[in-house]
This record gives structure tokens, C-alpha cells and sequence, in this order.
């Protein structure tokens, strides 16, 4: 999500600067029966919650780039554009099941991200033809939901795993466009929790983060398990967000996208990544 993604990706917004993690030390990943909402749709699967530090990149990294980040980053966890439409970087190539099966068996965790149907007032909407049907909001989402689920079984991701649907920055003032932006978020996220997967949510924290937590406050249903918000140019936090509550996805739930398109080389292997401090589900792979 940054250079990559879709291409409307924060047009607008300037790198403010790379900041770095400054005392946020955390334990590593763990697969542990996590309270809360997190914890209400697994049935007989416990999510899987990782704790930690995090990178996004558009194209899956070949397996000697993750072999070299693993022995010498401080990173743990890696974001993998499984689907969607709207996916940037569709042909994935390094990103197969054997990918997925090498790189958790070598201590990584995953997080999923599915690149669906953006609002109809996305920014830069007049260039992203991959829009909402505010007419067929519910039942798109529970499609591209649907979708989502079987490419995540395509690639070993098992039930229990967090997928998490990326909704770049839209017009929260636009109240027509919300509702069939929130229509179809809740569409998918029925469709995703019936098959036995945990809705995740990536988004602006000003747009669609601000969007959710206005909507759980006023009582709707079917909203995410956990949130993935983009802040950048700011202190990595996973409870000082000003667009949430502190009790909103509290437990287990976070994860915070801090610092976008920044280059790093570990072992001599180079990527352009987003940098993420989470504390959140990610995928099962048994």
C-alpha cells in the first residue's frame, strides 16, 4: 500500500519523513485465543495474533529476499496482496502456495490484503475504474467476499486467518457514497466471517477508519474485526489514534501503517516498503 496498491494511492498526500520505532518493543508472533471481537467468529479456530514490527510491499519478495530480511531486519511479519480486482501487482509471481508454506515455515507471519472494488468517491475515482455500484453495494461485497475466500484457500490460508480488505482514502462528507462504501464493507465482511476467516480492514485513518468507528458507535453491525489505519509521518502507535476510540478494537485488533514508500536493503537484498507496528490476526497456514 504506498507506491504500490492501487495507483491512486495517496496522490495527495506528501512523505511527511521516516520515523522510526522509538521503545516499542514487542514480543513476536503467537497464536493465542484473543478476547473480544477478534475472537467472536473463529468457531473452533483461535485466531492467530501476531505482535510486533511489519512491512507492506505491492509484489510478494522472492523467498532469498525474505530468507535475507529474516536474518538480518527487525521485521516478522510481511503483507501479501492475495486478490482483488483492483489489485496494483496482479501477476504475484513468487506468490504461491510453496511461498507461503516456506515463508511461515521460516517464522514469518502474513497479513492478507485484498484489493476489491474501491468507494465510488475514492480519491482520483475519475482514474480508478474499479468502483462500487452504490445500486449493488451489498450484494458486490458479498461477491468480492466470496472471491476473497476461495483465493485464500488457493494459496493454504486457512480458516481462522485475518483478510484484510483494502478501501483507499474516499469523501467520508459524501453521505451517499459512504453508505454504499459501509454497504459494501459489510457485505464482504459477512461473506468472509461465514466461511470461518476473521474481516479485516485496511483504510485512512481520516477516511474509511474515521467511516467505521462513527458507524460502531452508532450501533451497526457486521463491521471489522480489526483495523489497519494509515497514518503517516507520525509516531508509531497502536493506541493513541485520534480517529478512534480507546476502546475500539482494543484487543488485539491494530494494526497502524506508519511510514510509506521508504527503501531498506537487508543482506543485500532491496525492497520499497510501508512499515507497519501491529498487534493484530494474521494468516493460519498448518
Amino acid at each position: 500500500m504506498s507506491e504500490r496498491h492501487i495507483f491512486i494511492r495517496y496522490v495527495l498526500r506528501l512523505l511527511v519523513g521516516t520515523l522510526a520505532l522509538t521503545g516499542l518493543l514487542l514480543p513476536t508472533a503467537s497464536a493465542v485465543a484473543a478476547p473480544g471481537a477478534v475472537a467472536a467468529n473463529r468457531g473452533d479456530t483461535a485466531p492467530r495474533i501476531f505482535q510486533g514490527r511489519g512491512f507492506d510491499t505491492c509484489q510478494a519478495p522472492d523467498l532469498a529476499t525474505m530468507r535475507a530480511w529474516r536474518a538480518s531486519s527487525a521485521y516478522r511479519a510481511v503483507g501479501i496482496y492475495f486478490g482483488g480486482r483492483a489489485r496494483a501487482c496482479k501477476s504475484q509471481a513468487n506468490l504461491t502456495t510453496d511461498w507461503v508454506r516456506q515463508t511461515t515455515g521460516a517464522g514469518w507471519s502474513l497479513l492478507a490484503i485484498y484489493v476489491g472494488s474501491q468507494s465510488p468517491c475514492v480519491d482520483g475515482s475519475n482514474k480508478n475504474p474499479y468502483r462500487i455500484d452504490p445500486a449493488q453495494a451489498a450484494s458486490q461485497g458479498g461477491t468480492e467476499g466470496e472471491d476473497a475466500v476461495s483465493s485464500a484457500k488457493a494459496l493454504g490460508l486457512d480458516k481462522g486467518s485475518a483478510l484484510y480488505l483494502d478501501m483507499e482514502a474516499y469523501d467520508i462528507g459524501d453521505s451517499a457514497c459512504a453508505a454504499a462504501t459501509l454497504t459494501f464493507l459489510r457485505g464482504w465482511d459477512r461473506q468472509v466471517r461465514a466461511a470461518g476467516y476473521l474481516a479485516g480492514f485496511y483504510s485512512s485513518a481520516d477516511s474509511g477508519i474515521k467511516h467505521i468507528e462513527t458507524a460502531r458507535k452508532a450501533g451497526v453491525t457486521d463491521l471489522p474485526d480489526a483495523v489497519w489505519y494509515a497514518r503517516w509521518g507520525v509516531s508509531a502507535t497502536l493506541t493513541d489514534e485520534p480517529a478512534l476510540s480507546s476502546d475500539a478494537w482494543a484487543s488485539h485488533a491494530r494494526i497502524h501503517q506508519y511510514t510509506g514508500s521508504v527503501t531498506e536493503s537487508y543482506g543485500g537484498k532491496k525492497l520499497t516498503i510501508d512499515r507497519d507496528l501491529i498487534d493484530g490476526p494474521v494468516a493460519v497456514v498448518d
